[in-house]
């Protein structure tokens, strides 16, 4: 009993999600940077909006946008606080992104609307918006 109620406290309340936590220089902060990749290697930062469910981030973004299209090239990420600007506030982690398949939206785009009021209002977002997942690396 002691074990499972630790895996609870953990693991967001799911003693089998396996996911690392999301840290505390990342949980509940408005904004991340997320560094993806170029074939060269160079790292491409963006602040980006982000929700926290499960152990996981959810990012919407452009399916036509510079990081999904480096996303779906390499998985890779480096996701950082940071301010409206971009502009790093804390420590950096690793993570894998995913592209998630539009049966998967849903529950990213609740998470996202409820964090961001904005993100509420359908004529200010494109047909073209997509979300991404993204797991914290050991």
């Amino acid at each position: 009993m002691c074990r499972v109620w630790f895996a609870w406290l953990v693991h967001d309340g799911d003693p089998y999600n396996s996911a690392v936590p999301i840290p505390p220089e990342i949980r509940g902060k408005q904004y991340i940077s997320v560094a993806t990749f170029r074939k060269t290697g160079a790292a491409v930062r963006t602040p980006v909006w982000f929700a926290e469910q499960n152990n996981k981030l959810y990012v919407m973004t452009r399916d036509d946008s510079g990081k999904y299209k480096r996303m779906h090239n390499n998985p890779e990420v480096r996701i950082a606080p940071c301010t409206i600007g971009g502009k790093i506030t804390g420590p950096e982690f690793a993570g894998s992104a995913r592209i998630l398949p539009q049966e998967d939206w849903p529950p990213a785009r609740g998470a996202i609307r409820r964090k961001y009021w904005l993100a509420r209002i359908p004529f200010v977002w494109s047909k073209q918006n997509v979300y991404l997942e993204i797991e914290i690396a050991e």
